[in-house]
Order: C-alpha cells, then structure tokens, then sequence
C-alpha cells in the first residue's frame, strides 16, 4: 500500500487580486501635510536588534532582496530624512538564499535557498529553476561586523549574549549561528556587544522571545528544542535576558523600540494542514478502507475490552475509524496517552480470533504473537486527530507516504514487504510522530510561555521613558481574525495568498514588514513625539511585494 497526500486544498491557485501590485493607485492624495519632525529623538546612530523578522528572512530564506526589504532597513529610509545616518547590513552574497560551506549547502530547512510559489502551494527554488547552490559561503565571502543590522536568524533571547555564536569552529557542536558567523566583528563577539560598538542613539528590538518558543512549535513539541524558561539569570531565564539587553542598549542615553511576542501557533505554518485530510475520492486510500476498518476494528475491540477491565479510560477517544463519505482525520501518537502496549498484545494472544485474523494476511498461524506485540507497539499510545490538534506545515509532505524507518522494522520481524508497506503509511497505519503534531498540552505550554514572556516585555517598556511598544501579538491576532487594511490592500495570514506572511507559513512578506516598519513609525510618535505617520513619511504598500519571482537573481 502506496498513499501519497497532496495538499491541494488548502492553497488557492493563485495570488488574490488585492495583492498584486499593478493594481495599485499610486496616486498619492495632495494635501498639505506638516513637516516632518524627529521628537525627542536622535536617529544618527540606529541599530537593530533582533533575530529573523529583523534581517527580514522570509519564505524560509534570507537573501538580498529581502533584506533590502526587512522592516529596519524600510525604517533607516525614514530615518535618513531627520538626521539618520548610515545603516548598514550584512547582505547576502545572491538572491538565491541560503548557505554554503566550500561549496556544500548546509543542511537545515533554513539554511537552504529560499522557496518559490509552484503554482498550488510552496515549492523549493530549485523546482523552478534547476539545482541551486547558495553562493553565499562561510568559507569564502565572509563579512566582518558590526552592521547596523543586528538581526541574527534563529538566535533566542541568550544567544544574543553568547560568546562563540559566531565562531565557525562551533559548528560541529550546533552552538554558533551561520548566520551571526558571517557578520561577526570577531569569533568572540556576541550579537549585543557588536550592536553596542555602533554606539547607538536609537534602536528596535524585536521579536526577543519568538525563537524561544518557536523551536519548540516547529519540532512539534518533541522536546529535542525545549522553550526558555522565564526565571533563570541573565543568559538563561528569557526575564532577566530581555531586562539586561534593554538596560544595556539604553546605558548610553538611547530611545527605543521593543515587540512583544506574537501566539505563533497563529501563523499558517501551523493552522494550514487539516486535521482531517485522509479523502475517500483519493484513488490510493478510498478503496482501502474497508480493510483499514477491519484491522482497527481488532483493535477498537481491544480498548473496549480494557475499558471495561478498567484498564484505560474513554476507549471511544482511542478508536479509529476512517469514513467511507467523508474526510477522515489522521492517526497520531499521543504521549499524554497511557501506554498500553503491553495490555494490547496480551489481548490479542489470548484472543481465540486473532490467529485467524493473522492468518487472513496470509501469515502463518505461528506469526500470531509476532502480530500481536507488533499492534501493541504501533498502537499503545495513539488516537486520531481533532481539531484541537495542530498539524505543522511540513506534514503535509509525509502524510501518505510509507515511513522507511518503520518499514525496514517490519520487514525484520518477518512480514512480507508487501505488508510491512501497508502497516507504514504515516498518518494512517504508522501513527505521525510527536515532531509533526502539537498536541493542546503543548499549545498551552507555548501559550503559557508566550504570556510570561510579554508580561515581562510589556513591564520593561511601559516602566522606562527611552522605550516604546509594539504589540504584534495583537496585530498577527486582528490579521488572522480579520485581516489589517494597509492602504489599498487587506493583509491576511492565509499562506501563500493572504499577502502578510511568507511562503514558510512563519516568516512576513515584504509588504508585512513594511506594515510592521510603520507600526513602528507610529509607536515612536506616539511616545517621543515626532510625526512620521501625520506627515506622510511612512511605508507605501504598493512599494513592496507578496513574492519573489524564481528568476530573481
């Protein structure tokens, strides 16, 4: 058995008209408008401090064009009309995306080049254009900071603090940054001590605390990227991290802009993939149903059964069925389930129909116990999906498909390969593994972090007169509710067409981050006094796009 789930219904075949940008009036009303003025603040020095929304990574890349278009570069432009000075970034070598070592693309989903829109969805560049192999290199066209640009891909709140984030030798060990390696000062440098020779007089730190929580999400809560804690010293506890980084960038008198942290599990990497996607009309998976019911019926029986020994609870919320007229959920692992493998496989063999239920599989009578501690081992701690659940962007991908590792396990306890293919096909007789579903106990572990984490945030800034806020937690919020009006256009989080979030479902579109660097604008005037946004220096939406084309280069 071979199923293979596309995931063609979940992504319009096109770009919503509202978002194309010839559509756009670009005639400007003429009114007078009163002149632009700075406030209380000094813009000669400013320096961005963050992680990937501040470099401007989008569509699961950072490249040229984008970091052209990242929400502090979009800022310094405005800044430059009252006495801003240089802002500098560490541009990538092509628009390709990306990174390289001697040649070799490093692995990791966002280290390789960036994807493009296929036509139904997000596809990697390289379908579109052939073999691609990022130019930018950390053997060969390193950078050397500090920038102005301080925004590091993937660093947590304590990595801006780690000495040796940006050294190449800690590569081996996963604890330096490819990103921070090519735009470090030195191997010694920490992100913070790099922003602060720039000596700033003004400076945005954002999104402190995402990558906290997002490593988390994104491994679907399997533990291998567990989330900050809130307590802890400074490098450890998110609390007193942010506190020294915001004391520290205001030590020198500078004003400032800081973000909360956004309930990620919004974003359309998250929210894309049903939780019911197994389609009867799938030619792979319809006319196999009644055989999948036959063998979960066994098993439905079981956990009835133990029920009613009082051995588990709620046997009904572990039965799986798949309907023969309409859209079945996926079958999942779930560790918050009592493990119940061994009762499963004691069940079964002394079960007087289970031989005969082996042998319909045309195993041997002898293969019973083999089959018997195999289905417990599957099934001990599995159910199928609700829409409680979160089915991450990237299992849309395995779902159907036969899961090697598993295979290769049943082919050594002795079933055909015909069989063991049938009893791995992830999402619905190989249950989908913890990293690609994030069950309700993990959403409010992110939820419950996310909160903590913004408590602290919102008291930092609403306690000191040099720092404003901006709170994106309610701007992803209204954008997924209702969507946010930015001049001619409704930005929304669908992915691919909503027009604010990028093709990696996590990561804004240029014209989301020039919405972001607005909302900035309109912070600083609300708390220092200028007139950015009454005075018509902000960005225009029209001036930034939803997408890349795969040819640019």
């Amino acid at each position: 058995m071979k199923t293979k789930y596309i995931l063609l219904s979940l992504i319009l075949l096109g770009f919503t008209a509202c978002n194309d940008i010839e559509d756009v009036d670009r005639m400007d009303p003429v009114a007078d408008l009163p002149e632009l003025t700075s406030g209380s603040v000094d813009f000669s020095s400013y320096v961005a401090v963050g992680a990937s929304f501040s470099a401007g990574f989008t569509d699961s890349a950072l490249f040229k064009a984008s970091q052209e278009n990242s929400f502090p570069n979009i800022l310094s432009k405005q800044f430059a009309k009252v006495g801003g000075g240089a802002f500098t970034q560490p541009l990538m070598n092509d628009n390709y995306g990306g990174i390289a070592l001697g040649g070799v693309q490093l692995p990791g989903a966002t280290l390789a080049p960036r994807l493009v829109f296929g036509g139904a969805g997000p596809v990697p560049l390289s379908s579109i254009i052939g073999p691609v192999v990022s130019t930018t290199d950390l053997a060969v066209n390193n950078l050397k900071g500090p920038f102005n640009n301080m925004g590091v891909p993937g660093a947590k709140s304590y990595h801006l603090l780690f000495n040796g984030y940006g050294n190449i030798a800690n590569l081996a060990t996963k604890t330096a940054n490819p990103y921070f390696i090519r735009m470090a000062s030195s191997s010694t440098a920490t992100v913070l001590g790099d922003a602060m020779t720039k000596n700033p007089t003004f400076f945005t730190l954002s999104e402190i605390g995402g990558n906290d929580v997002l490593g988390y999400a994104l491994s679907g809560g399997d533990d291998t990227d567990p989330i900050t804690p809130s307590a802890g010293a400074v490098g450890v506890g998110f609390d007193a991290t942010f506190g020294y980084l915001v004391t520290t960038l205001t030590s020198g008198g500078a004003k400032g802009v800081v973000t909360n942290v956004p309930y990620i599990t919004d974003l359309p990497h998250f929210t894309t993939v049903p939780f019911k996607p197994l389609s009867p009309t799938n030619p792979s998976f319809g006319p196999l149903i009644p055989t999948l019911n036959g063998v979960f019926g066994q098993l439905n029986q079981v956990y009835a059964y133990l029920q009613s020994q009082n051995a588990i609870n709620n046997a009904a919320a572990r039965s799986i069925v798949f309907s023969s007229t309409a859209a079945s959920a996926v079958v999942i692992h779930d560790e918050n389930l009592a493990n119940i493998s061994t009762q499963i496989e004691g069940v079964l063999n002394a079960s007087p129909t289970f031989p005969a239920f082996v042998q319909s599989f045309g195993l041997p009578v002898q293969a019973a116990p083999i089959v018997a501690k195999l289905l417990g081992t599957l099934y001990g701690q599995t159910r199928q999906a609700t829409a409680s659940d979160l089915l991450v962007l990237p299992s849309s991908y395995i779902i159907g498909t036969v899961n090697t590792a598993t295979y290769t396990y049943l082919i050594g306890q002795g079933l055909s390969p015909a069989l063991a293919g049938q009893f791995s096909v992830e999402g619905i007789t190989n249950p989908l593994a913890d990293k690609w579903v994030l069950l309700p106990s993990e959403q409010l572990a992110i939820k419950n972090a996310t909160d903590a984490y913004n408590t602290t945030i919102s008291s930092i800034a609403t306690s000191n007169p040099n720092v404003a806020l901006v709170d994106l937690n309610a701007i992803l919020s209204n954008a997924k509710t209702n969507g946010i009006p930015f001049d001619n256009f409704i930005l929304k989080t669908n992915l691919a067409t909503g027009g604010a979030i990028g093709l990696d479902g996590i990561h804004l579109t240029a014209r989301g981050y020039a919405y972001m660097a607005n909302k900035f604008l309109e912070a600083i005037d609300a708390k220092f006094g200028s007139n950015f946004v009454a005075s018509g220096n902000v960005a225009k939406a029209g001036d930034y796009p939803t997408n890349y084309s795969p040819t640019l280069n």
